[in-house]
């Protein structure tokens, strides 16, 4: 057996074993603070505490009285006793033969129990990880009906629970589970700061959700991070940079029909940010003919936010259009996604979209000087609580209110209301005030 300390081979040499070493402890520690003229001392040492000074676990010198007692019953300094023997190789004392007792074999069973249970307990109940899922589960789908404060704070906090329980435990598959809920928190969480009009935490958290996909190779995860970090980029004036990471993005194993059409929808945006009519209306095209049948578990499964059902994608291709400078197609598109929203039940309809969809329907008029029609799209989009102006919105808004100052309209009265109930509406909304900043400018 290795001998690790001095005072490990001093007490083998002696034959004792920790009962009689404790024994021999507390009887130098009374010898002590008897020449001291002290109370007797009632100094003693747990068998953990031996096993580590024999051991050679001890970093520098244990607390005091032990310096001085272990100093008085070997001879030696406490810093020589608890260090490695003079010479491995030829311990001292010519009778010295290693032995090992009950008491070793015991210790050695305690601690590899106690590594065990240690181990054991780094763990969460699985039940507590099916409430994160669910709890996750339910914010997604109900984002688009959910005020956008309190979206952001139960992402936030459904995120610091998973990475809370990423610390606790080591299973292999509750790790797992643990980034999936990680990454999905950061991915709604994302969403939630660009509605909010927050562009540089919307990459920072997409990248996180990204990140988290990556450490358990999740395909719709890391496609679904990437597609939103692609969106950003030609939202931050970068729609090269949108396109190599919608290419990116779908090259993810484990794709539905509902990721491949999202990724399309904003490869098709980039495209028309570029300028690009051929790749763009290709992309619309390709958007509109996934119909594999293919699901996964993000898109699908969870859904809601994560999904993109068929109304949002006429919403966004309608926005497709209006870079492309497509009146025609984007009115279409845009009255394709009204009458898409209007089939579903009033608690149903996400007021983001609906609210979208009216401004890109005004727009398209306005490219075609229908100043009437314009007013019309608008009026529903007037009457949406200040919570729900996000970026999305306003950016659009913005859009409207340049083209109303257009030399065609700018002498007309209604053109001059209509602007100014823009520069209210838009002065009053939630991510405006958050960010301090004017929407940015959705034409290339």
């Amino acid at each position: 057996m290795e001998v690790r300390t001095l005072l490990q081979l001093l007490a083998w040499e002696r034959g004792w074993t920790y009962a009689r070493f404790r024994s021999e402890y507390e009887k130098a520690a009374k010898e002590l603070s008897a020449a001291a003229g002290e109370p007797p001392s009632t100094a003693t040492v747990e068998e953990q505490t031996y096993r580590r000074w024999t051991g050679g676990k001890v970093r520098g010198l244990p607390n005091p009285p032990a310096p001085e007692i272990l100093e008085y019953m070997f001879g030696h300094s406490a810093r020589a006793l608890l260090s490695a023997p003079p010479s491995k190789e030829s311990p001292p004392g010519a009778g010295f033969v290693t032995t090992i007792n009950e008491s070793d074999l015991a210790m050695t069973a305690r601690d590899a129990a106690s590594h065990a249970g240690d181990a054991a307990s780094l763990s969460v109940p699985d039940m507590t990880l099916d409430q994160l899922d669910d709890d996750i589960v339910a914010l997604a789908r109900e984002y688009s009906r959910t005020s956008p404060f309190e979206v952001y704070r139960r992402a936030k906090e459904l995120l610091s629970i998973a990475q809370s329980m990423l610390e606790r435990t080591q299973v292999p598959r509750q790790r797992e589970r643990g980034y999936l809920a990680a990454g999905q928190s950061a991915a709604v969480l994302s969403a939630i700061c660009f509605d909010l009009g927050s562009l540089p935490a919307a990459v920072s958290l997409s990248r996180t959700a990204a990140l988290y996909g990556q450490v358990i190779e999740h395909g719709p995860l890391q496609a679904y991070a990437h597609g939103a970090l692609a969106f950003l980029s030609f939202w931050g004036g970068r729609p090269a940079e949108a396109v190599r990471l919608v290419r990116t993005a779908q090259q993810f194993g484990g794709l539905g029909d509902t990721a491949m059409t999202r990724l399309f929808v904003i490869e098709g945006r980039a495209h028309g940010h570029l300028g690009d009519h051929a790749a763009a209306q290709r992309a619309i095209r390709d958007a509109l003919e996934q119909g594999s049948g293919s699901r996964d578990e993000l898109h699908d499964d969870v859904g809601g936010e994560f999904g993109f059902p068929s109304d949002r994608v006429a919403m966004s291709n309608a926005t497709t259009y209006l870079l492309l400078r497509d009146a025609d197609g984007a009115e279409e598109a845009a009255e394709q996604a009204l009458q898409l929203l209007d089939a579903k039940p009033q608690s149903q309809r996400p007021l983001l979209i609906s609210t979208q969809t009216y401004v890109d329907l005004a727009r398209a008029r306005l490219l075609r000087g229908e100043l009437d029609g314009v007013q019309a799209a608008l009026e529903p989009a007037f009457s949406v609580p200040a919570e729900w102006r996000g970026a999305g919105t306003l950016e659009r808004m913005a859009a409207v209110r340049a083209g109303l100052a257009h030399a065609d309209f700018r002498a007309a009265t209604e053109a001059i209301e209509l602007g100014e109930r823009i520069e209210d509406f838009t002065a009053a909304a939630s991510a405006q005030r958050l960010t301090g900043t004017p929407p940015l400018a959705i034409e290339p």
